[in-house]
């Protein structure tokens, strides 16, 4: 499937095993919105087809669409409606009556749904629309980006939700940028990189293999010195401060680190692009 600018995916191809959740990780503009399109019949691949529960995602797609629970990457909601109408609506178009899982949802976001959608924040326009994924109680989940726009409370509300519909058997494929998120809540993962998947992989085997980066501030540089003397990777120093690389458990690192005058000690966030240099060459070709 591409696009006029000869960007979009090609030769893209997993499977989501039922009641397992599934990260789709790639940084922004690898493909992973235009797979979710194609995946729900908004789109038509050129070759090959995506069956989802038995049913073609182009022909048909309206039954799709009508059964799983999906967020967009880029929530379009209707603006003149209010939270609790466009929530309603939404029932009535998948003839739900029974409003018991909208109403403890709206608790579990701590979303008050009666103000125009115009007027609401980013982050409470994701909420809508995370509700209106999940109040049908659907047995499988497409969601883009879904935490995109939560305070950092609310993600972690998030990631309790996607836990507990695990244990209930729920099919969820979910597509992040962030290996955080799909590092707390997935059980295998698929990496996409210009367009192309690049590793599909149990998630506990990638964790195997990350980088784990931590800063170190210490008083003076014959600390840093005495780090490496005692076979610490350090990756980046300077006078008061070092970043080292830790591989597997931590526990050697920290009796080694004993030794070491620290002031302080804090973990840098490995971007997702280190982790594919991690599997891939700079072209994305494994190594």
């Amino acid at each position: 499937m591409l696009y006029s600018s000869k960007k979009g995916i090609e030769d893209v191809s997993f499977q989501v095993k039922e009641g397992e959740v599934f990260g789709y990780l790639g940084p922004n503009g690898a493909g992973k919105t235009t797979t979710i399109r194609c995946m729900l019949g908004f789109m038509k691949a050129v070759t090959g087809e995506v069956i989802i529960n038995g049913l073609n995602s182009w022909s048909d797609a309206a039954k799709i669409q009508s059964s799983v629970g999906y967020i967009p990457g880029e929530m379009a909601l209707f603006d003149e409606m209010t939270g609790i109408e466009f929530l309603n609506f939404q029932l009535q178009m998948r003839h739900v009556k029974d409003k018991s899982r909208l109403n403890e949802l709206l608790v579990r976001f701590d979303l008050d749904p009666k103000g125009k959608i115009r007027k609401m924040s980013k982050g409470m326009k994701q909420k809508v629309g995370l509700i209106a994924a999940f109040m049908h109680d659907p047995q499988i989940y497409i969601l883009d980006e879904p935490s995109s726009g939560l305070d950092p409370l609310m993600q972690q509300v998030f990631v309790d939700l996607i836990k507990e519909e695990r244990k209930r058997g729920k099919t969820i494929l979910m597509s992040s940028h962030s290996f955080e998120e799909v590092d707390k809540t997935c059980d295998r993962i698929a990496m996409i990189r210009d367009g192309k998947i690049v590793l599909v992989e149990d998630i506990e085997v990638v964790k195997q293999h990350r980088r784990k980066i931590l800063t170190v501030t210490v008083d003076n540089a014959l600390e840093i010195s005495k780090m490496k003397k005692l076979g610490i990777s350090v990756v980046f120093e300077n006078d008061h401060y070092a970043e080292v690389e830790v591989l597997g458990d931590f526990k050697p690192f920290f009796e080694l680190l004993k030794q070491i005058d620290v002031l302080d000690l804090d973990v840098k966030t490995q971007r997702l692009e280190d982790i594919f240099m991690k599997f891939y060459g700079k072209e994305g070709d494994a190594k």
